[in-house]
């Protein structure tokens, strides 16, 4: 299943033959979320490969339509990031990550596009984990996917993902910037948080169940971020270059069903906010 390789930026690599199936990993994480040691204050020395993955054409076809793409061969600056989230959780669900899965907040992502990316192209994957650093919430960390075509770096995506802890005083919420004029307005129908978990793998039970949702503090199932992203990029597609880095930071929730706001600004960037003006997402492209 796997073998230990060279060292890469003070990482060791271990090669893995395929991708880890996320069953077995979400039952780890429902451990790990229980009182018992973690990984303390240091990342894992680990760098996590696979190599050889190839597109599922129609697992992109239904990707495309849960997120509001065109039906292409290319793919949405997103959808790696989907291939490789099975990686991406083997890692955070290790015994040594410093953070337990169970609670932590996807609070970022950063996606840069080297180029056009195909559904016949086969794809190499790495992840790791980066900048772990205080947060007056607690603790942040990156976690880092890299996609490669014959060596080439085509791909990569930076997840920032917030653990809370109890730490003294808290972040200062005053002076909330008002919220831009809608471009579009979208419904969003408690069905997404199903069907995005089915076409990405991410079956966390609060996008997908009340009591799941309930358990960890929300009224009601809530839309994953990342569904969030991949929709505005599709509303943005036919301005978006063959190579861009987009980045977006991940503030309320969307609580399922509910009704949005898509604002396009004038900078490059776009905004997701509710029929009251407090803000989804702020992203930017670049």
């Amino acid at each position: 299943m796997m073998g230990a390789g060279s060292e890469s930026g003070g990482r060791t690599r271990v090669e893995l033959s395929r991708m880890p199936a996320v069953g077995p990993l979400y039952r780890r994480a429902l451990l790990g979320a229980l009182p018992v040691s973690r990984g303390g204050r240091h990342l894992p020395a680990v760098e996590l490969a696979v190599g050889g993955v190839t597109v599922d054409r129609a697992r992109l076809a239904d990707y495309d339509r849960v997120c509001g793409f065109r039906l292409s061969d290319r793919l949405p600056a997103t959808f790696p990031h989907v291939m490789g989230f099975p990686l991406t959780l083997r890692l955070m669900t290790a015994p040594d990550f410093p953070i337990p899965l169970i609670g932590l907040v996807h609070v970022g992502n950063r996606i840069t596009v080297g180029r056009p990316i195909t559904a016949d192209e086969t794809l190499d994957f790495t992840a790791y984990a980066a900048n772990l650093r205080p947060h007056d919430r607690g603790r942040q960390v990156d976690v880092v996917l890299v996609g490669s075509v014959d060596g080439e770096e085509v791909w990569r995506g930076v997840s920032t993902y917030l653990g809370r802890e109890r730490t003294p005083g808290g972040s200062d919420r005053s002076g909330r910037p008002e919220a831009p004029a809608a471009t579009a307005r979208w419904r969003v129908e408690p069905r997404v948080g199903t069907q995005y978990a089915r076409v990405s793998g991410d079956h966390n039970p609060i996008h997908t169940s009340r009591l799941g949702a309930r358990l960890f503090g929300f009224r009601r199932p809530i839309a994953h971020g990342m569904w969030s992203k991949a929709r505005c990029l599709a509303a943005l597609e036919n301005r978006l270059p063959d190579a861009y880095t987009v980045e977006v930071a991940f503030k309320l929730p969307v609580p399922l069903p509910s009704t949005v706001g898509f604002a396009l600004l004038p900078d490059g960037g776009f905004a997701l906010h509710d029929s009251r003006g407090r803000p989804h997402l702020a992203g930017h492209l670049r």
